[in-house]
């Protein structure tokens, strides 16, 4: 029998808590990320699969997996969440690395992760710290092309994690953490700065005045948005409603066969964090599920279409 389970899909966003919003974003914002920390809580997982992605912490271009799950993970801290070993449920994570590669999906396992706020954010806001239920990091390259998975790809990989829970009697929530439509300052290959090249293609620790460097130009990028700077990306509230309207309705198939170009033209080139959702809802049914919440706000201070959706199969 299959066991309960619950969808999550959560944007993050590593301004959250440094640049300023109007009281009344806030307000609102504060109280959708309330709502989706009432209901995780009433659901109690005993398991949590977190998809998410990462911001050139903890993979780097020397070696960049499309996918790739941690027996171990480690938080760095950045932008205001918590630095720490996550909870991580070894055992759990090489069943599914078995499962996966028994299945035919070559998946990477790293036992030694290193997430970001990519990963870790989500977790703050639900549990306030790393003091989690036992989790199953899931990694998803959404910014070095072209190793960024493609729609269908990634709806398979959550079909396929679907039937692995479909033998494992705990409650799972799973999460998507990433999106929508959002373009912030990643650093791509294509970059001019041999410099900048190099610190996103090996592995490297930043110092502290390289991380707060990093903060300030985030920082002012999201102001800069919010002034209506013609060299920023704006946000795409329309993309960002199809998407939300694809997952709610379970139409994954449909949703699989968007065009890949079209994400980064339309939503931005960190709009493929989104596929974190996509994973994480296909391992439900695909079908309309009941919806406990869906919250969405276009924040350009924080560089997000900041997007909350909650769904659990019963």
């Amino acid at each position: 029998m299959t066991a309960t389970r619950a969808f999550l899909g959560m944007s993050h966003t590593p301004l959250f808590g440094l640049n300023p919003l109007a009281s009344d974003v806030q307000r609102t914002l504060d109280a959708a990320i309330a709502q989706a920390r009432e209901l995780v809580r009433a659901f109690d997982p005993q398991l949590v699969v977190l998809a998410g992605p990462d911001h050139y912490n903890g993979f780097f271009n020397e070696l960049m997996p499309p996918f790739c799950l941690g027996s171990a993970a480690r938080s760095v801290g950045d932008y205001l969440t918590p630095a720490g070993a996550l909870n991580v449920d070894e055992s759990t994570v090489l069943a599914l690395a078995d499962h996966l590669m028994d299945a035919g999906f070559d998946i990477a396992l790293s036992r030694r992760m290193q997430v970001d706020h990519g990963f870790v954010q989500a977790l703050q806001f639900l549990w306030g710290d790393l003091d989690t239920p036992p989790v199953v990091p899931l990694f998803l390259n959404a910014v070095a092309q072209p190793g960024i998975p493609r729609l269908r790809r990634c709806l398979q990989l959550g079909q396929e994690l679907g039937r692995f829970l479909d033998a494992l009697p705990r409650r799972t929530l799973l999460i998507g953490s990433g999106g929508l439509s959002h373009e912030p300052p990643v650093p791509t290959l294509a970059h001019p700065d041999p410099a900048v090249r190099e610190r996103i293609i090996v592995r490297q620790e930043p110092t502290s005045a390289e991380r707060d460097a990093k903060t300030a130009r985030v920082m002012a990028a999201g102001m800069a948005l919010a002034g209506g700077a013609p060299d920023m990306k704006p946000l795409n509230p329309e993309w960002d409603a199809r998407w939300m309207d694809a997952l709610a309705g379970g139409d994954l198939q449909a949703l699989a066969a968007w065009n890949e170009d079209a994400i980064a033209c339309e939503a931005g080139l960190s709009a493929h964090e989104s596929k974190t959702w996509l994973v994480a809802r296909a391992a439900l049914p695909s079908r309309p599920l009941p919806c406990g919440l869906r919250h969405y706000q276009a924040i350009p201070e924080l560089i997000a279409g900041y997007g909350i959706l909650f769904m659990q199969d019963k």
